[in-house]
Parts: structure tokens; sequence; C-alpha cells
């Protein structure tokens, strides 16, 4: 399991929720935008990161589907155990421990899933997020995923952290062209409502 730099707070806070069982986010299955999204690509060798992974039921389905470069990046290691412990051939190379901020790489695609939403929503960390995913990807590279549609509210500790699609474009439109980007159809049940779906192509340096 590859390992790079992580700041110490933020590593405690997460592994903390995973010790006390206190994952909120983790329905334990794939979700089902991801999910039909996935089964709609036809190169299974295209590189693919997952950040802020958690459990990574997406990995685990791509793994299975046959994709070979499936790399899931969470800043704690209890997450990328748990994957390894179900599915033992999956690639040791592959499960990266580390910061998202801090990581390094080139990739063909990157799943956005709860993710975005789990960090305190300052103005820097939203800009610095856009300004990642667009580092992190190839020219013409695609980020898909979720983002809540839900207001913020001011507390800067109850997760998730939520926000306007109008927000959001401000934030990738630096960045990235928005293919798609509205009001998710096939959301799972509890989320229903409260989820924007996107597909971003990364603009050309």
């Amino acid at each position: 399991m590859k390992k790079v730099t992580h700041t110490s707070e933020e590593k405690s806070f997460w592994s903390q929720r995973y010790e006390e069982e206190r994952t909120g986010w983790d329905i334990g299955y794939p979700s089902t935008p991801i999910k039909t999204y996935i089964d709609q690509i036809e190169h299974k060798d295209i590189k693919i990161l997952i950040p802020g992974a958690g459990n990574a039921y997406e990995a685990e389905y791509l793994f299975k589907q046959g994709f070979t470069s499936v790399n899931v990046l969470d800043i704690t290691p209890q997450p990328l155990l748990a994957l390894k412990k179900r599915i033992p051939d999956f690639p040791n190379d592959q499960l990266i421990e580390g910061n998202f901020f801090h990581h390094e790489g080139q990739y063909d695609l990157i799943f956005e899933q709860t993710f975005f939403c789990s960090f305190v929503p300052t103005l820097e960390n939203r800009q610095l997020y856009a300004k990642k995913m667009g580092q992190l990807l190839r020219t013409n590279g695609k980020l898909v995923g979720l983002w809540f549609d839900i207001p913020l509210t001011g507390d800067m500790v109850k997760r998730p952290f939520g926000g306007t699609r109008e927000e959001y474009l401000g934030y990738l439109s630096p960045y990235f062209e928005p293919l798609v980007f509205e009001k998710c159809h096939n959301s799972i049940p509890p989320r229903a409502g409260n989820e924007l779906f996107g597909i971003f192509k990364k603009k050309s340096d």
C-alpha cells in the first residue's frame, strides 16, 4: 500500500470516525448513478482515481468488471485494508494512503462521491479542490460523480457540507467544461432530490 504525506490532524479525525463506526456516508454498495456510468465505459485499461474513497465499493465493482488501473486514495488506512480484505487480489500499488491535496499522478478519469462534501468548506479548500482535480487529470480527462445539492448551514463541523450548482460551477469552470451537470435522476432513495450528477471534461492546458 502506497503512502504519501498527510496532516496528522486530518488523519486522526477520519481514523476516529472509522474506529467509532461513525460512517454515515457508507451505503454498503456502489452508488447507482456511478455504477450506471461505469457500465457505459468501453475501455477498461484507462487509469482511474477514486479520492476520499472510503470503503470503495465503486472500486470493488470496477475491479470485478475487469478494469485494470483502479487507484483508491484515502487519508486513513482502515478503508483501504477493508477493501483488500474483501478483494485479496486487489493490487497493493493501487491502494494509496495519503492526502488528496498532496497526491501526484495523471489520470483519465476521477470519480467524485461524498468527497467534496467531506472537508471544511472554506473558499480556499474548494478552490484548491477544483485546481487539484484539474492537475490530476490528463487533457480531456473527465471528473464524474455526485455533489450534494443541499445548502451550507454555516456549521463548520457537521458533515456533509453542501452547496449549489452555481457555486460548484464557479469553482470548476476555470479548469473544466461541464458536459452534464443536473439534478440526479437515479440517486439512491435516501439521497433522492439532494444530489447533482456531473460529467466534467478537463480543458486543454
